[in-house]
């Protein structure tokens, strides 16, 4: 998941020609996908972490469906502490309609919480007719389906320029140990082999995610995500240790250690697709291509692209995955518009508005991939939902928020802390597991 004004409002005539004649008026008022129900003079405020060219490019979502229905919308960005700004505004009594949570384990602590409301039957039939069903079963806590996935993520991809390692004279590396190999040639041709964004510590959980998936295998992943395997466990131990070779060597990092602890995600693909690059590659999800494309100017495919995050030590290249879920508040004023929003972005006519923009990718296998803007998004889409019920979540979006959530907190701070000084493996692990058992237990 990337933490993430302009408004494009999209005529009928426009939504026919992108998305096709169901998009616009039918005579039935009550069509899934918010069906054109007349919610005119009714706004829904929307919140997520979403910011910059996500923002911008959800925006024009909302858009389709204010044109569809009638309705308003007011999109607020929470950052990354969704949690807090969701419970102050519940508190003061202005609960948001819809929220857009981007970690299995805020949605679950929600619905513990009693915030929110299940998902109408419309949307659940959509799901269950188009989507995996592991996609089903993280929006449902206590057998109640209370989160849609509409933004899903593949975050197991490395963004490079092709320029840089052509330049450099390398190619995209099969294993781990070649991705660093590349990644020392490229930095002796002049640029840092990967710009690391540590000031953001959800990226650094995605790094340890990936190489503990392939290291460690699914079996493993699964237990920890759980806690049913301590955090102190030697495969952790291990991942950390394979994760500090990267740390370790200021070779391999934009500006070093302490550069990487200054750059935000944003800042991050800037070094490598920026007018002044200073690095050859960064790893991170699918959304780095939204980023590249709409801020820098980059043409997917040409002059930036990807390869699968290797294996390591022979282990099977990783799958990890993560999403945002649109929830609708209890407490919000206007459930009957937030409902008809949430099936609206049900469907791949929603989903289609955002695959075009680029920077997205859906979980839903109705939408054609004909969407996506780009070859490559398109490869990335097809292998994301053909991975059907494989895919791994993310785990610290599994875990409660105060360990896997939360900034400056938990997770996040620790291996931020680990980037700053990654000499102690074992430490590390020992400090992940004293605040994964008091989170958990929580």
């Amino acid at each position: 998941m990337m933490r993430r004004r302009s408004t494009l409002l999209l005529s009928c005539t426009a939504l026919v020609l992108a998305l096709g004649a169901t998009a616009c008026g039918s005579d039935d008022p009550v069509t899934a996908g918010g069906g054109d129900q007349n919610l005119s003079g009714q706004t829904i405020t929307v919140a997520g972490v979403w910011s910059g060219s996500e923002q911008k490019n959800f925006q024009k979502v909302l858009d389709a469906f204010s044109e569809k229905t009638g309705a308003k919308t007011q999109f607020v960005s929470t950052g990354d502490n969704v949690s807090t700004v969701v419970g102050s505004k519940i508190e003061g009594g202005n609960a948001f309609d819809v929220v857009l949570v981007p970690q299995v384990g805020v949605l679950k602590q929600f619905a513990e919480q009693g915030w929110l409301v299940p998902l109408s039957k419309k949307t659940e039939s959509e799901v269950d007719a188009n989507f995996a069903e592991v996609w089903k079963n993280y929006g449902t806590v206590d057998g109640k389906f209370y989160g849609l996935y509409f933004k899903a993520a593949h975050k197991s991809t490395v963004w490079y320029s092709p320029e840089a390692l052509e330049q450099a004279g390398v190619e995209p590396p099969r294993d781990f140990k070649g991705m660093l190999e590349a990644g020392r040639t490229v930095s002796d041709s002049g640029l840092s082999a990967f710009a690391v964004a540590g000031q953001d510590g959800w990226t650094l959980t995605d790094w340890f995610e990936n190489i503990y998936l392939s290291q460690a295998g699914p079996e493993n992943y699964d237990k920890l995500a759980a806690h049913e395997l301590k955090w102190t466990d030697e495969s952790v131990v291990k991942a950390l240790t394979t994760l500090g070779t990267v740390f370790k060597d200021e070779q391999l990092i934009a500006g070093g250690r302490k550069g990487a602890l200054n750059t935000d995600f944003p800042g991050s693909v800037e070094k490598v697709f920026g007018p002044k690059a200073e690095a050859g590659m960064v790893y991170e999800g699918d959304f780095v291509a939204g980023v590249a494309k709409d801020q820098f100017g980059r043409s997917i495919g040409d002059d930036a692209n990807f390869f699968p995050f290797p294996g390591v030590d022979g282990g099977e290249a990783p799958v990890v995955s993560g999403g945002d879920a649109a929830v609708v508040l209890k407490d919000g004023k206007n459930q009957k518009a937030a409902q008809a929003l949430v099936e609206f972005l049900a469907t791949p006519e929603a989903a289609a508005v955002w695959a075009d923009a680029g920077g997205f990718l859906s979980p839903n296998k109705k939408l054609d991939p004909a969407a996506y803007s780009d070859a490559v998004t398109r490869a990335t889409a097809k292998s994301l939902v053909a991975a059907g019920d494989s895919v791994r979540f993310d785990m610290s979006d599994q875990a409660p928020a105060a360990f896997g959530g939360t900034k400056g907190a938990g997770e996040w701070k620790i291996l931020q802390d680990f980037l700053r000084d990654p000499s102690d493996p074992k430490a590390t692990a020992a400090e992940l597991e004293k605040a994964a058992a008091k989170a958990y237990k929580g």
